[in-house]
């Protein structure tokens, strides 16, 4: 597009948990970041001002060279169907139009003039801007399949619920998706997995990865059969016993109901010690989601007649459930993208603006490193600002390899921040898989999280087969495998109890400098693997910035800090 405005589209997700921006160029995805990361408060539901004013700055972008705002969710389906969950609540019917507006409004350094309150915003002299809103699953569709580098192929969207849908099938051609079966709320695998997890004592779509890593510790069986019982499966999707829940019910203060407890016993209270009963129950409820899934799975493929999958939704949020599809289903091939869920949003509305919408070319995308990133002179800035003895390392991943041969536990800061709820080697904390010691020295006195949590292993993709079976090259840490029973002794630490890892396969060619810091591990020890978890505590969003390293680094029992080529040491 030589001497051509390049057409630029804002992706906002707000007003739903996880709320986040990005910019897109011509079908290219420029920059991404969640509000959570910038703000400090996890998940929040807040306009995302702070990522915006980010991903503006970022790409030297004002508001009136924005082609498109595109917003993952179509305020007019509440005002048609008043059975979904939403209408009942007046702040998620037509308001969320003037919500985009008024925020984007307040943004502008100037005053700005509405056209056109549903579909435009007008910048006195300077045109019009187009907001776009996108059907909840159809962004969740786009970010599934656009980056997947597949030219055609089945798409399947599952979460909690969407304007009124809670599964999407489609096929995914070219620039194109076409849907071809929705499946209506209440009919939720997404709110029966949050049912469960509030049954089981978490907080709902919150913690339902602490009911999938719990699951390892239950015998399944004991609960399956009963919990099963409550799906009714169609030719094309299923039914749910409604009878056993309230989410679909918001004037109710629990999303189980009293047949639930009748039907499996009490509940656990938060707080209370986790007994084999509990995980029990967690075992059941993660296998029958996975039996709901590969059934769903198995449906769509007799239809769509294709044999990839792009996989998307929040339920693709289940790395244990990924793990599993491809030798559960017909599919040969599965991607999952690395933002599956509501925070992605952002990201699947402006991508399908920009190729369904406006046919821009497709781009495949094998990293999620889109957010904010610090020079060498601010990193040494903010070490001076703190007054901070560090030291200069001529080689950051040879000494970062060296520490956790040592024995150190380590907060490794480099490059763009991640986008998404999995830290890819730029905001990471390390340490050895060799040691088993490791899993509860992180999980007590780093991230202050129960102790039945697994960590994953960070391998070189080029050693995958040697130590996983049935593993495909997992760049987003999307998917659990089984590790191969005479490398678990190898690697304890980053071995669940079932003999699984929720691996992240790291190539030279998406990040060199992770991938040398394991290469210089596997020198000094022959094992390329470490072990690797988000670089935050619990409750707080993984960090951003340099200073919210610091923070945490001295308010945890880490004990080396990685910033860029700077050292910092306790004690020092």
């Amino acid at each position: 597009m030589s001497g051509e405005m390049k057409r630029r589209i804002l992706g906002i997700q707000a007003f739903f948990p996880d709320s986040s921006a990005c910019l897109v160029e011509e079908g290219k995805i420029l920059c991404a970041v969640q509000e959570e990361r910038l703000t400090r408060h996890k998940r929040t539901r807040a306009f995302p001002n702070k990522a915006i004013e980010y991903c503006l700055k970022k790409t030297n972008t004002s508001l009136e060279e924005i082609d498109t705002v595109a917003f993952p969710v179509n305020p007019g389906i509440y005002l048609e169907h008043f059975n979904s969950p939403q209408s009942a609540q007046p702040r998620y019917r037509g308001e969320i139009w003037y919500s985009v507006l008024n925020h984007l409004m307040a943004l502008a350094p100037e005053p700005l003039r509405v056209t056109d309150a549903a579909q435009h915003i007008g910048f006195a002299g300077n045109g019009k801007m187009h907001i776009q809103y996108v059907d909840h699953h159809l962004a969740h569709a786009a970010i599934g399949f656009y980056p997947s580098g597949f030219q055609e192929a089945a798409i399947l969207s599952v979460d909690g619920f969407g304007e009124k849908d809670c599964v999407m099938f489609a096929r995914g051609r070219g620039q194109r998706i076409e849907p071809f079966f929705r499946q209506e709320f209440p009919h939720s695998l997404g709110c029966f997995y949050l049912t469960m997890t509030e049954f089981l004592g978490f907080t709902p779509n919150s913690d339902e990865w602490k009911v999938m890593g719990a699951s390892s510790y239950g015998r399944p069986e004991v609960y399956y059969e009963t919990l099963l019982s409550l799906f009714k499966f169609k030719e094309m999707g299923f039914e749910l016993d409604l009878n056993y829940f309230n989410f679909y019910n918001f004037h109710r203060p629990l999303n189980y109901s009293s047949k639930l407890l009748e039907l499996i016993g009490p509940a656990r209270r938060s707080g209370e010690e986790m007994t084999q009963r509990h995980f029990d129950i967690a075992a059941a409820t993660q296998k029958v989601a996975e039996t709901v899934l590969f059934r769903l799975a198995a449906q769509l493929y007799e239809k769509a007649g294709l044999d990839r999958l792009c996989f998307s939704g929040g339920v693709a949020m289940n790395s244990v459930l990924n793990g599993k599809i491809v030798t559960h289903s017909p599919f040969k091939d599965v991607y999952i993208p690395f933002s599956p869920d509501d925070s992605g949003g952002s990201i699947g509305a402006a991508l399908y603006v920009a190729h369904h919408l406006k046919g821009m070319p497709r781009q495949e995308w094998t990293h999620n490193y889109l957010g904010p990133a610090y020079a060498q002179e601010e990193i040494l800035g903010e070490l001076k600002k703190f007054g901070l003895t560090y030291e200069v390392s001529p080689d950051p991943a040879k000494e970062a390899a060296e520490a956790l041969c040592a024995g150190k536990i380590i907060g490794w800061f480099q490059g763009a921040l991640e986008f998404g709820d999995r830290a890819l080697g730029n905001r990471s904390i390390l340490a050895d898989p060799r040691k088993p010691e490791m899993k509860d020295a992180v999980n007590i006195k780093v991230k202050f999280r129960e102790e039945f949590r697994p960590f994953a292993p960070s391998i070189l993709e080029e050693c995958l087969e040697e130590y996983f079976e049935e593993a495909r090259p997992t760049p987003f840490m999307e998917k659990v495998f089984t590790v191969k029973e005479n490398k678990r002794e190898d690697i304890p630490a980053v071995v669940h109890v079932d003999g699984s890892g929720r691996l992240q396969t790291v190539s030279e060619r998406t990040n060199p400098l992770y991938h040398s810091l394991i290469k210089h591990f596997q020198a000094l020890t022959g094992i390329p693997v470490v072990l690797n978890t988000s670089f935050n505590v619990k409750g707080e969003p993984m960090v951003c910035s340099v200073q919210d390293a610091v923070r945490t680094f001295y308010t945890c029992g880490l004990q080396v800090l990685f910033l860029g080529k700077y050292v910092v040491k306790k004690g020092a």
